[in-house]
């Protein structure tokens, strides 16, 4: 839960700096860039899921 917050307050950070310096955000737009690392990570967990079915 605490690598939770402070993933949420890192990124209240940056994005909080890219604003006060008038960069762009750096992520993609809102649900399109939410789907993306959701589907990293599914895609991680799944490869550490199958990767044991093939070794053994």
């Amino acid at each position: 839960m605490q690598e939770m917050i402070l993933a949420v307050v890192a990124g209240l950070i940056v994005g909080f700096l890219f604003a006060w310096i008038k960069l762009p955000i750096p992520a993609p737009p809102a649900l399109p860039g939410i789907l993306g690392i959701i589907g990293i990570y599914l895609g991680y967990k799944l490869y550490h899921w199958i990767v044991p079915f093939i070794q053994s």
